[in-house]
Order: structure tokens, then C-alpha cells, then sequence
């Protein structure tokens, strides 16, 4: 390559040539290669970056969504008595009574209250649905026995599927011989079989007892720094008593017994915590051979004989402990048929307690209990029970609120994108609209749910979170997007399209409505579907015109009281029950599943109804 000029001293054209062939040359060229591939490299590190982000973020949902479509649950025999259930008032009768009896027949050792409570613990509020929808639908099976699932409370169902409650199984490798069947047990081996138990009790103690040196260590600051406030304010006391303000000396003698109350209590926590501190010490200065388990501890279950036996007492090879669930006999185990059921976090930190733990490993290890599909997560409406709380009342809510969007902000947008891009002429008002437009596409959703509740709800008076009001509010949200994707839809069809139509006789409105708009369809369809899923996963604007009551009923009409799916979850995020955790992780991924389907609903309705030209 050469570069011409013109030389005024000679009068004719220099040639000057470049340099590609040197040295410095070559690794000029070779250097701007390297800048390419890095270029490249930073771009493909960039795009696994975020993909990477993605993935995990996606994982993560769907480990925790995991447990929300499985469920745990009870198959047993009930007997359904004319007692509980009339024939001539099926549906009236008590259902729960024939459950609670049920389950007890597995159980004819528990007779005292407690334990019965604890045996009813283990049920759903909604444990006898089944069982009223099988007798209600054949009525004959009165007086007889029927086998139909039971539904186990949420707690029960995270303890079975190990996720509140980690526990670890492990089967006695010698034999037991067993001392007493009620009340309080002895169980001793030949050999170390409570080798690991002890380790894990040691262990335990240790970490309390580091937890509450920690503890003691901060009541003790709190105590001196209360101490110091107190002798303050008493001085300060004296000196007001000293010049007679009545107002100093009534303001400084509620502090000061402010101040002793909170000493009082500190003080009192205090001595209970070394206490506790001072036992924990001791137990660790023992030879190791032995330990004690309470409430803080973490727990010990032997499953012996029918029977289960919370440890109290362990050492190398003996465990004295109390019986939660009775022995069926004494008679010594072998080894294999009997197990340890260790479970690290303590009964005083979980909802479940032994007591309804024994009875499920009880009833799972007479094969009782099996994990089902639940398909009552996406049947079901909304309920304070997290294992009877199901999301088909948000989808309606969401399918009504969605309707109501389209039906408004379709004919509504596109009619506005043909009449701005087609037909109104470009003057000093119609770029005002247009930047209008432009600057609503970018407003806070928040702002167009304060809108909606002050004309919608306050000025025109409509029901308070309807799907009604809720599309009303979206499709405002939404209109601005619509109108710019259907203009630049319609900006995209080539002149000549209605250049032809024009040549040929039709008339301007012919040229755009038969000729460009189906051209421009396309477009207009896939910002009319992207607008529609950001309607979807909206929740901000809806909020605001109180869709988020708590709803049980499914909705039938676009008036009555519903909510949406973006708002059901961000309901269940903030219930501090743990089985709310997995439905509001489940509920995400459904709603996911929406915005990619409706995504995909749009590219392939560009392939499907695009033109080339």
C-alpha cells in the first residue's frame, strides 16, 4: 500500500512507502493479533462469567424446590364407624376422629395424654381430606375399614425427608439385652457399641461450652457497663436531691430502677449460665467412658424390639434411657436388629420433638409412610399449613390478571404505534407524545401501582385486589413497551411495500392495515408477548392495590378477590415456617417455567410469521 503525494518542489507525485516487512513491523501486526484474542477471551470469560452465575442461581432454586413437589404421607387402615360418620349426613361427619383412632390402633401402648398429643402432632390439620373424599364418594364403605393415604404435618414431612433435621441411622453390630419395657430402659452390649454416640456427646459439650463461655463473657460486660450507669445516675441523683428539682430527681429515680431491673436480669441469666457452664465442665473432666444428654443435647434414639428408647445415660457399651414408644418384648436383640438413631440438633432447637420423632420412625419402619408426588402444590389454593398450601389460586389470578392486560393494551398499543408512526404528523406535540412514551417504558412499576390506587380503587371506587384493577394497572406498565415495539415493527417494513400498495390504487389505510401491518406482525406479536412476561413477574404494582391479602378461594371472574404468582411468593418468603421455604423456592420455578414458555411463544411466532422481502 502507498500513499501519493505531491511534492511542490519537483511538480511531481512522491510515492512513500509503508513499512510491513521489518521487524518492528512484524511485531506491530503480531501485537494487534494479541490484542484481538484477548479481546475475544475477555468476551468468552465475560459470557461463562454470567452463565456460570446463572446456572448457580438456577441449581440453587431447584435443590430448594425440590422438596415441594414430593410428599410425605401415611397409608393405613381406618375404620370408618357409623359413630364418627352417619350415613344419612356423610359429608358432616368427623373425620378426624376416625384418622386420630386409626392411628392410635398402631399404637395401643400410648394412653396417656401427652403422649397422644404428641402422636396427633405428627398429623395434618388436613390429614382426614382423603379419607372425606373417598367416603363421601362411595358412602358404602361405612362400617367397614378402608385404606386411604394420610397426610402428615409439615414438620413430620421435613423429618422424614432429612432436611430440618439431619440424622444419621446405624445398625447395633452386637447384641442387646434389654432391662424393663416402660417407663425407664437399660440396654447393654458386649462390646463399644456407643462408641460414636459418646464421641458425638463430648462433642456437643465441648461446642455448648464454648458457646456459653462466649455468652458469659458478653453478660458480664453488659452487667459492669449497667453497673456503671447506675452509680452515675445515683450520683447524679444526689447531686438533683442536694438543689431540690423535683422534675431531675423523679426523671433520674425511674432510670436508676430502669437500670437495676436490667442488672436484675442479666444477673439472673448470668448465674444460670455458669451453672450450666460449671456441669459442662465437670462432664468433661470425666474419664470419657460416659455422658449425660438433656434438652441442649443432641439426641440418642435406640429402635429396639418393637419399641423406641430415648438415650438419657450413654456409655461405651450401655444406654439407660426413657421409653417413648413401649417395647414390644425384653427379650434380647441380636445384632442387626436393632439400630441407633443419632440426631446432632438439639430437641430444645427444632419443632419436632423425640417424642413424635419415635413415632414416625416407628410407623416408617413398619413401611407406613411413602413419598408421593404432590400434585396438591398445583391443585390446591393457599393455606397457613405450608403441607396443604398449593399455588392454583395465584395461577387463576395470574391467567385472569394476564387476560385483562392483553385485552386492554393490545388494540390500545398497536392502534397507537399505526397512528404515530402512519399517520399523525410530525409536529412539536406529537414528539412531546413520543418522548412520553419513551420516558413511561423506563418509569418504577412502583409508580404505576400508585396510580392505579388512586384512580382505580380511591377515584372510581373498583374491588380492592381484583384481577380487574390488577390488569388495569399492568397494562398501563405495559402499553409503553407495546408502542415502541410495534413502531419500531412497523418502522422496519420497507417503503417500497407501501410505495406499491399506493401505485396500484389503494388508499393509504389499505396500504398500512393489508399490506405493512401483516408485514410488521411479527414484531408487534413478540413485544406484545416480552411485554406480557414482564407483566407476569411483576408484584411491586400489585402490592399497591392489595392483591396481597391472603386468598384461599380460587377466583371464577375477573372481580372477584384474588392474588398473583409473583405476590404468593413474595407472601411465602416472608412466613417464617420452614416448609414455606420449599413452596416458595417450587412457586419460582413454576413461575420461571411461565416467562420461558411465553418467551419461546415468541420467538417461534417471529419464525413461524416472519417475511423476507
Amino acid at each position: 500500500m502507498t500513499d501519493i503525494l505531491s511534492n511542490p518542489a519537483v511538480g511531481r507525485p512522491v510515492q512513500r512507502r509503508i513499512d510491513v516487512t521489518s521487524e518492528s513491523a512484524v511485531r506491530r501486526v503480531k501485537s494487534r493479533y494479541r490484542a484481538e484474542t484477548r479481546f475475544q477471551a475477555y468476551g468468552i470469560a465475560a459470557v461463562c462469567f454470567a452463565a456460570l452465575f446463572l446456572v448457580i442461581l438456577l441449581a440453587d432454586i431447584l435443590f430448594k424446590a425440590i422438596p415441594a413437589f414430593t410428599q410425605a404421607r401415611l397409608k393405613i387402615e381406618l375404620p370408618v364407624s357409623a359413630e364418627h360418620v352417619n350415613p344419612e349426613k356423610v359429608a358432616a361427619g368427623d373425620f378426624d376422629a376416625v384418622v386420630r383412632d386409626g392411628l392410635r390402633a398402631i399404637f395401643p401402648q400410648v394412653t396417656t395424654r401427652a403422649d397422644r398429643k404428641a402422636l396427633s402432632n405428627i398429623l395434618s390439620s388436613g390429614a382426614a381430606d382423603y379419607l372425606r373424599t373417598e367416603v363421601v364418594r362411595n358412602p358404602s364403605v361405612i362400617g367397614q375399614s378402608v385404606t386411604v393415604p394420610v397426610l402428615l404435618s409439615s414438620d413430620a414431612d421435613l423429618y422424614l425427608k432429612g432436611i430440618t433435621t439431619d440424622r444419621t441411622s446405624r445398625s447395633g453390630e452386637a447384641d442387646a439385652t434389654v432391662s424393663g419395657a416402660t417407663e425407664t430402659v437399660t440396654i447393654s452390649t458386649s462390646s463399644a457399641s456407643f462408641s460414636d454416640e459418646l464421641e458425638l456427646l463430648k462433642k456437643a459439650s465441648a461446642e455448648t461450652s464454648a458457646s456459653l463461655d462466649r455468652d458469659i463473657e458478653f453478660l458480664q460486660l453488659n452487667s459492669q457497663s449497667i453497673g456503671a450507669d447506675i452509680k452515675a445516675a445515683e450520683e447524679r441523683l444526689a447531686t438533683a436531691r442536694t438543689s431540690n428539682d423535683a422534675k431531675t430527681v423523679a426523671e433520674l429515680e425511674s432510670k436508676v430502677a430502669t437500670f437495676k431491673s436490667s442488672k436484675d436480669g442479666i444477673d439472673a441469666r448470668l448465674e444460670k449460665d455458669r451453672a450450666i457452664a460449671a456441669a459442662l465442665t465437670q462432664l468433661k473432666a470425666e474419664t470419657g467412658s460416659s455422658g449425660t444428654l438433656d434438652s441442649k443435647m443432641p439426641s440418642v434414639l435406640i429402635s429396639i424390639n418393637g419399641g423406641i428408647v430415648k438415650a438419657t445415660h450413654v456409655t461405651l457399651d450401655r444406654v439407660e434411657g426413657n421409653v417413648l414408644v413401649p417395647l414390644a418384648t425384653t427379650d434380647a436383640a441380636p445384632a442387626g436388629s436393632w439400630r441407633t438413631i443419632l440426631i446432632e440438633r438439639p430437641e430444645d432447637n427444632r419443632k419436632i420433638q423425640d417424642h413424635e420423632i419415635a413415632f414416625l420412625e416407628r410407623l416408617s419402619d413398619e413401611g407406613k409412610t411413602e413419598q408421593v408426588a404432590n400434585f396438591a402444590f398445583l391443585s390446591n389454593g393457599d393455606s397457613r399449613e405450608p403441607e396443604l398450601a398449593g399455588i392454583l389460586g395465584s395461577l387463576v389470578g395470574s391467567a385472569l390478571t394476564m387476560l385483562v392486560t392483553l385485552l386492554l393494551c393490545l388494540p390500545i398499543g398497536v392502534g397507537a404505534a399505526i397512528y404515530l408512526e402512519e399517520f399523525a404528523p410530525k409536529n412539536r406535540l406529537t414528539e412531546i407524545i413520543e418522548v412520553n412514551i419513551n420516558n413511561l417504558a423506563a418509569v418504577p412499576s412502583i409508580v404505576f401501582g400508585l396510580l392505579g390506587l388512586a384512580m382505580f380503587l380511591n377515584f372510581f371506587g373498583m374491588p380492592r385486589s381484583a384481577p380487574l384493577v390488577g390488569g388495569l394497572v399492568l397494562a398501563l406498565l405495559v402499553l409503553p413497551t407495546i408502542i415502541i415495539a410495534s413502531r419500531a415493527a412497523l418502522k422496519a417494513v420497507p417503503p417500497s411495500i407501501r410505495e406499491a400498495a399506493l401505485g396500484i390504487g389503494a388508499s393509504k389505510q389499505q396500504a398500512i392495515f393489508h399490506h405493512v401491518l401483516p408485514l410488521a406482525m411479527p414484531g408487534v406479536l413478540t413485544g406484545t408477548i416480552i411485554g406480557m412476561a414482564h407483566a407476569l413477574g411483576e408484584s411491586a404494582p400489585l402490592l399497591m392495590i392489595g392483591m396481597v391479602a391472603f386468598i384461599v378461594d380460587v377466583p371464577t371472574s375477573v372481580t372477584d378477590a384474588a392474588t398473583v404468582l409473583p405476590v404468593q411468593i413474595f407472601l411465602w418468603s416472608d412466613l417464617p415456617e420452614i416448609g414455606f421455604q420449599a413452596k416458595t423456592a417450587g412457586a419460582i420455578i413454576v413461575l420461571l417455567l411461565f416467562l420461558f414458555a411465553m418467551n419461546g411463544l415468541a420467538i417461534w411466532m417471529r419464525k413461524k410469521f416472519e417475511r423476507r422481502w
